[in-house]
């Protein structure tokens, strides 16, 4: 192995490295928010709020980071994202109980949003490092990007599952703020590793971007972008909420079951992330994004109408998000394995944060209609709105290329 591959496959490493740490407090942070506010009497709108910075964060962050990380390298967009997640985990530990709750709601929203920041500019400095490790030419590039990817990407949600679990636990056997303070502890050292060991450029762009890159000239991205959006709204709409709220209200879970729950469907997702080249036979092109979102709009059809005619609601819920996470997996994997191969290695951080711009913007819809609609009408509008959703994803992605080199 020559010293030139040796150089991004290290850098790559070590940003794959941070990038699991970043993830763990990340999905643990969510968990350990929603559920003490719960605790708080904080009613399912109110919780909805306490997201949206965050996921709008998301959308400007993505936007602007790809820009970023094109002109000044994807070191500089980690390094940034790591430190404000530190910020973000730290100041969240001196909230204040007395606070009213528009107080309470404002401060956290904030914080949510810094943390947000944090979070997309680490995830696209991990997705679009994939581009610049593997081989361009060959008869197998195009299989080795979309197993890279579906490695990189389970990972990332076994370990947020992870988080998930983290959270509730570390909220009952360590309370809010030192929960807070060792995760951010935990971030401190992934910056202080990759801060000592990470060298050279990664990512920066040949040429100078000009601002007005940051939006994509590529219909097969701007296409791909909008099922994006569609498909991780539909998602959110009753994973954010509706969710761990019909878990606590209507099962009487406790933290801790509630965030192991959600931590198993997290990594159960990731898992499947992961061996999907295997469960597609490596055929990772616009008619497989097609066939499974058909095949999710029917399991979330199924469902809609078992809570509907209420049939075994709780186990509709328990075993039917099971079989939705599965088959949610697959369709998450070939979009994430699309963008990168719809994408020039020179424009891959401009083209991933575009992309995850639109991924970003479902989640901000979704969270919001996920606080809504189960306080209209539980579960059950929860996965009607979902549904909607998912329709709309499928219809726009009609319009994908058969190529994927497009």
């Amino acid at each position: 192995m020559t010293a030139e591959l040796e150089h991004p496959l290290k850098n790559f490493a070590l940003v794959t490295g941070a990038y699991w740490v970043f993830t763990l407090t990340d999905g643990a942070l969510r968990m350990l928010v929603l559920l003490h506010f719960y605790a708080l009497g904080y009613d399912a709108f109110q919780i909805a709020l306490l997201f949206v910075l965050y996921e709008l964060a998301g959308v400007v962050t993505n936007l602007i980071g790809g820009w970023i990380g094109s002109r000044l390298g994807l070191k500089v967009t980690l390094y940034v994202g790591l430190g404000l997640q530190v910020i973000a985990l730290s100041a969240l530990a001196n909230f204040d109980a007395t606070w009213t709750v528009w107080q309470a709601v404002a401060f956290v929203m904030a914080l949510q949003a810094l943390s947000g920041i944090a979070k997309d500019l680490t995830k696209m400095s991990a997705k679009s490092a994939v581009k610049l490790v593997v081989a361009e030419d060959g008869n197998d590039a195009q299989e080795s990007l979309f197993k890279w990817v579906a490695i990189l990407t389970g990972s990332k949600n076994t370990l947020k599952g992870v988080g998930f679990f983290l959270g509730g636990a570390l909220l009952a056997w360590l309370g809010y703020a030192a929960a807070l303070y060792s995760m951010a502890g935990a971030v401190v050292l992934a910056l202080i590793i990759v801060l000592a060991l990470m060298t050279g450029d990664l990512g920066k762009a040949k040429e100078k971007v000009k601002f007005s890159g940051i939006f994509s000239k590529t219909p097969a991205i701007n296409i791909l972008s909008a099922a994006r959006f569609f498909l991780f709204g539909a998602r959110d709409i009753w994973f954010v909420v509706g969710l761990p709220l019909f878990l606590a209200s209507q099962l009487n879970w406790s933290h801790t079951q509630i965030g192991s729950y959600m931590a198993a469907w997290v990594i159960g997702y990731g898992l499947v992330q992961s061996i999907s080249p295997q469960i597609v036979n490596h055929n990772a092109n616009a008619g497989a994004a097609r066939l499974w979102l058909l095949v999710l709009i029917v399991i979330t059809g199924l469902m809609s109408g078992s809570i509907y005619l209420d049939f075994q609601p709780a186990l509709t819920v328990l075993i039917g998000l099971i079989i939705f996470g599965f088959v949610f997996a697959i369709n998450s994997s070939i979009h994430s394995y699309l963008i990168l191969a719809f994408s020039d290695r020179d424009k891959v951080a401009l083209n991933v944060g575009f992309y995850y711009m639109a991924n970003a913007g479902g989640r901000l819809a979704g969270t919001l209609i996920s606080g809504l609609a189960y306080q209209l009408g539980g579960m059950l509008f929860c996965l009607v709105a979902a549904l909607g959703f998912l329709i709309a994803s499928w219809l726009i992605a009609l319009a994908l290329p058969r190529s994927e080199t497009a």
